[in-house]
């Protein structure tokens, strides 16, 4: 399931980025001896992306060049672009 598209860049590249998986578990707000785990109780966000071409076709070519640096700034775009959309 396709939750968003949009524009970015990956090794100064401008490609579109397609959102596949985005969890948002907020902090607990009650006592920790009521909440699930720590995990949960700390809350967390997962995402997960795919890199396409301009085209919007998936471009593994374009993915294996992504630095470590790029992947976590395209996480970041991911969170704002789903937090705006909520």
């Amino acid at each position: 399931m396709i939750l968003t598209t949009f524009e970015s860049t990956v090794a100064g590249i401008p490609c579109q980025i397609e959102v596949d998986v985005f969890i948002h578990v907020p902090p607990h707000r009650g006592s920790p001896h009521s909440c699930d785990s720590d995990v949960d109780y700390y809350g967390y966000t997962e995402v997960g992306f795919s890199v396409m071409d301009r085209r919007g076709r998936y471009a593994a070519w374009l993915e294996r060049k992504m630095t470590e640096d790029e992947r976590e700034r395209i996480e970041r775009e991911c969170v704002e672009q789903m937090r705006g959309e909520m």
